[in-house]
């Protein structure tokens, strides 16, 4: 339950300075642990660092977020519900690399539960329609109230028969349409 640490490195923390947007402000005064978290209730992954018992790197990735290498030890990536932006150093390019690569790998699995999460979300909006063809029609018809209801009534037979049903829904509709 909650968050699991999947990758831990150790790096020097850096944020841009607010002012300048320019230069970096070392946040820790020497090398901690900087881990990547996944957060199984909320379906997130976060990066976090403690100095001590204060974060100060607390960011979720988001799928359009992108870490970039600016030298051979160093990266950073922005956050921009922090508004700020992270800098890591390393103790090598080897640490750097591994980072980077599972920056890329868990933005990608961050875009994947977006995705599946907003699945679910029309799925469970519409829970009676649950064929495409559903959900094509009722825009269709809104100012019909009893076109709608007369679309719910099949839509139990389509769990069964998701193909056909939506193209014999459609013929009647369209007919007493015209």
């Amino acid at each position: 339950m909650g968050e699991q640490p999947i990758f831990s490195t150790r790096a020097h923390v850096f944020q841009i300075d607010p002012n300048t947007k320019k230069n970096w402000v070392p946040t820790s005064k020497h090398a901690v642990t900087v881990s990547y978290f996944y957060d199984s209730t909320r379906n997130v992954y976060r990066i976090i660092s403690l100095d001590g018992s204060k974060a100060i790197i607390n960011s979720t990735i988001t799928p359009n977020m992108t870490f970039t290498k600016t030298s051979q030890k160093f990266g950073q990536w922005a956050d921009s519900r922090a508004n700020t932006v992270y800098g890591l150093g390393f103790s090598s390019e080897h640490h750097l690399s591994k980072f980077a690569e599972k920056f890329q790998e868990f933005k990608e699995a961050a875009r994947l539960a977006k995705e599946k999460s907003q699945e679910k979300m029309e799925l469970t909006s519409t829970p009676s329609q649950e064929s495409a063809g559903g959900d094509l029609q009722s825009p269709l018809t809104p100012e019909s109230i009893n076109g709608t209801d007369d679309e719910r009534t099949p839509d139990v037979t389509q769990n069964s028969e998701p193909r056909p049903e939506p193209t014999q829904n459609a013929l009647p509709l369209s007919h007493r349409k015209w």
